[in-house]
């Protein structure tokens, strides 16, 4: 029984660090200005939720010029904060860029 309950439990503690990995960064309703950013000027909020007028393109033009590499999955949520897969120093991570260019990664 103790074996089971060990194995169950190890079992459980592998699914969650699984999804924890594809945690996306979530989008902040409350953000502010500016109303795009820079890299030396990123907004503490971000991401920041909102109308998103950045294309496919552009958008992971941005993420790619902030340093990540082997960019995938790029889509727009229903928050206006663009979501991909990508890696950076060789680690994978999520990373989100919203309407200001405000670049976030998990």
């Amino acid at each position: 029984m103790k074996k089971l309950l060990i194995a169950i439990a190890t079992i459980a503690f592998s699914a969650t660090s699984v999804l924890a990995q594809e945690t996306k960064p979530a989008a902040n309703p409350d953000g502010d200005t500016p109303a795009v950013a820079t890299p030396s000027d990123q907004n503490a909020a971000a991401p920041v939720e909102g109308a998103n007028s950045f294309t496919e393109d552009q958008a992971k033009d941005r993420i790619t010029e902030a340093g990540y590499a082997d960019v995938t999955e790029l889509k727009l949520d229903d928050k206006g904060v663009w979501q991909a897969k990508a890696t950076k120093d060789g680690k994978s991570v999520m990373v989100s860029m919203d309407y200001q260019g405000n670049i976030v990664a998990k």
